[in-house]
């Protein structure tokens, strides 16, 4: 807490009304607007103190008369309070617990959606390669540029309603700069690490992600995280490996790449990890410069997007060198993949599928990184690591069902039971809070 403001009126009284001292934890949010009920005059002073959110403060009685305006001091029948005296904050306590229950609820159904987003991601970008087989690269930049259209698209719209205001848009647009070039290069380190690994190393070197967010977290937003938490992420990450990596071979894959495209591919996980903690920073800032209001996401997505779809263009000619595409046929393997990618015209056999199991991944695909963004604004970018995180074993299940076009399913992992066990685990140990005795969380006065 910054600060804790009273507005002080005199009442008529002839006793002088008091400025007042606090001696509080760092970095908490001010408390403006709190019902203060008036106790017995006379008294010098108060505790205020939360055993467990908040530590103690005193507060004094000092010879000035009037303070800052902030929230009006009222008497327990409603009235206005005569000269400054002791006052507990007995409502506090039931509006609070309110106000954390609602945010943990909005955090958990946020996470719960994004892990269903993330399991139809992975599912459907599977589904959507059937038809695209040839033409994988041709998806990757029609769901790069296509994006930048569409979130415009919704941007203005919600400009126009009056959501996102002239002080959004006017914000710098350096960070966001950033986002795209750390996009970008997340991208191309990792297709030109994925192009020399196996599919089943991948997800295992991908559990760097959560590392590098956690010390990114700590090193930029000075977080510090509990034992518990620190387990948690340990347990799901090896739950993950277990999963993935049980009766799969990875291990032996990762020993034919070379420890280089290992390397790489953990750097591009760097560069993804400093862009959702970047994203992280940017809501905390604009929370700051826009008093308090929060930036509109679509704000964030937009202008990341279209920073990542410039660095990309730049980059165009060493990507399509690693998807096999010489540069100079670039054009025409871009032609023959909207042909496909539409089902039409003689260029278009084998495209069974096309265009709706695409379309299908291109919009689960925005849904999923809308939520991701959401999660990450209202939580933390290791909250949204975990939710996605998550949705890795449930894939790997789904995809022992008989879906469609895919032809015979895949059976599950002999350690697939054992590593869903951990993963749930380290999930249940992140999220537990040791209570520590009486945690009341009331504000009462010092008797």
């Amino acid at each position: 807490m910054t600060s804790l403001c009273l507005k002080i009126l005199p009442g008529g009284a002839t006793s002088s009304a008091g400025d007042v001292r606090f001696w509080q934890r760092r970095r908490l949010s001010a408390i403006c607007g709190v019902p203060y009920v008036h106790s017995s005059p006379g008294r010098p002073g108060i505790v205020l103190r939360q055993p467990r959110q908040w530590r103690r403060w005193v507060a004094e009685k000092a010879s000035h008369s009037g303070a800052s305006e902030c929230s009006r001091v009222q008497s327990s029948d409603g009235e206005k309070a005569g000269p400054m005296s002791s006052y507990a904050v007995g409502e506090f306590t039931a509006e609070d617990d309110r106000t954390i229950m609602n945010q943990t609820a909005k955090v958990v159904a946020a996470a719960a959606v994004t892990v269903v987003m993330g399991v139809g991601n992975r599912v459907l970008y599977k589904l959507a390669l059937v038809p695209l087989k040839q033409y994988p690269f041709f998806l990757a930049q029609l769901a790069t540029f296509g994006y930048v259209l569409v979130y415009f698209s919704i941007l203005t719209i919600r400009y126009r309603v009056g959501i996102v205001t002239d002080e959004m848009l006017s914000m710098p647009k350096t960070p966001f700069l950033v986002v795209g070039l750390l996009e970008a290069l997340g991208a191309a380190t990792g297709m030109a690490a994925g192009a020399m690994l196996s599919g089943a190393s991948i997800p295992i070197l991908s559990q760097t992600f959560l590392v590098w967010q956690i010390l990114l977290s700590m090193i930029f937003l000075g977080r510090r995280y509990k034992v518990n938490q620190l387990l948690g992420c340990f347990l799901v990450a090896t739950g993950v490996v277990i999963t993935v990596a049980s009766g799969s071979g990875a291990g032996n894959s990762l020993k034919e790449a070379g420890i280089f495209w290992s390397l790489l591919m953990i750097v591009s996980f760097l560069f993804q990890a400093a862009d959702t903690v970047l994203k992280e920073v940017i809501f905390l800032d604009a929370t700051r410069k826009l008093k308090g209001r929060s930036v509109d996401l679509f704000v964030v997505n937009s202008f990341g997007s279209a920073f990542q779809a410039l660095f990309i263009c730049l980059l165009l000619p060493f990507l399509s060198k690693l998807w096999g595409v010489p540069f100079s046929q670039l054009p025409n393997y871009l032609k023959e993949g909207a042909a496909c990618f539409l089902n039409v015209g003689s260029l278009s056999s084998g495209c069974n599928g096309a265009p709706l199991l695409p379309v299908l991944f291109i919009i689960v695909n925005m849904g999923f990184n809308i939520s991701l963004l959401y999660l990450l604004k209202i939580s933390s970018a290791v909250v949204s690591c975990l939710a996605s995180t998550f949705s890795v074993p449930i894939s790997i299940y789904v995809f022992t069902l008989p879906l469609p076009y895919l032809g015979v399913a895949s059976s599950l992992p002999t350690g697939f039971l054992a590593g869903a066990i951990i993963l749930i685990t380290g999930l249940l140990v992140y999220a537990w809070t040791p209570s520590t005795g009486s945690s009341s969380a009331s504000l009462t006065a010092s008797t």
